[in-house]
C-alpha cells in the first residue's frame, strides 16, 4: 500500500520561497508517476507539476519558471521548490503517486494521495 507523507507548508510573504517534500513509502519508488497538486478553499484541486520515472516534468502555466519539481530516487522522496511565490498559491498543496498517464495533471489521473501540507502566502 502506497504511503505519502508531505512536509514543509508555512506561511511567508509574497516573493519568498517554500520547499515541499513528499516522502513516499509501500512501492517500488522508481516506477511510478508522481505530481504535486494544490487546492484552495472552494476551488477544484489543479495540477501543478509532474514528473515521470525518467525524470521528465510537466508544469502547470501557472507556476512555470517559479516551482521546480523533482524526486531523489535513493531517498523516496519527491520535492517542490517553490520560489517566487504569490498570493494566489495559497492553498493545501498534495502529493500524488501511482499516476496512470505520464506528465498527467489532472487529479483523477492518481490513485494515491498524501495528507496535504498548507502554503499560505501574504500580500
Amino acid at each position: 500500500q502506497v504511503q505519502l507523507v508531505e512536509s514543509g507548508g508555512g506561511s511567508v510573504q509574497s516573493g519568498g520561497s517554500l520547499r515541499l517534500s513528499c516522502a513516499a513509502s509501500g512501492y517500488t519508488y522508481s516506477s511510478y508517476y508522481m505530481g504535486w497538486f494544490r487546492q484552495a478553499p472552494g476551488k477544484e484541486r489543479e495540477g501543478v507539476a509532474a514528473i515521470d520515472s525518467d525524470g521528465s516534468t510537466n508544469y502547470a502555466d501557472s507556476v512555470k519558471g517559479r516551482f521546480t519539481i523533482s524526486q531523489d530516487n535513493a531517498k523516496n522522496t519527491l520535492y517542490l521548490q517553490m520560489n517566487s511565490l504569490k498570493p494566489e498559491d495559497t492553498a493545501m498543496y498534495y502529493c500524488a503517486a501511482d499516476g496512470l498517464v505520464a506528465g498527467s495533471l489532472i487529479y483523477y489521473e492518481y490513485n494515491a494521495w498524501g495528507q496535504g501540507t498548507q502554503v499560505t502566502v501574504s500580500s
